[in-house]
């Protein structure tokens, strides 16, 4: 998919209207059209705030990813010194032996958080 019909599509997915998203990057309407028509692409400050605006990555803006999360969930602190994203990372460099266990432990968690939500 084109990345014009993409950002027509997510804004559709929110209810949002051109020109909220015009509002928002503080540009005319007819620039947030021709960006869908794929008259013109937006410049890279403009992706990073088209991402910030749908609270998406400007990996999945550009349809690298299925991930939508934004920079400021990866960013998000879990403990003292571990984000969501050092946690992915560490995850990443787990061996097979390892994840398969972290998998496994992962299954257990979602059962028994399941089940305290049927308390």
């Amino acid at each position: 998919m084109e990345f014009g019909e993409f950002l027509a599509e997510l804004r559709k997915e929110r209810g949002l209207l051109q020109k909220e998203v015009a509002n928002y990057l503080k540009v005319t309407v007819a620039t947030i059209s021709n960006y869908e028509k794929g008259v013109h692409s937006p410049d890279l400050n403009t992706l990073i705030k088209l991402a910030d605006f749908f609270d998406v990555s400007t990996d999945y803006m550009l349809q690298r990813t299925n991930y939508k999360a934004s920079i400021s969930t990866l960013n998000k602190p879990l403990a003292a010194d571990l984000t969501a994203g050092d946690l992915l990372n560490l995850t990443l460099d787990l061996d097979k032996q390892n994840m398969d266990a972290l998998l496994d432990y992962y299954e257990l968690l979602s059962l028994r958080n399941s089940m305290n939500r049927n308390k």
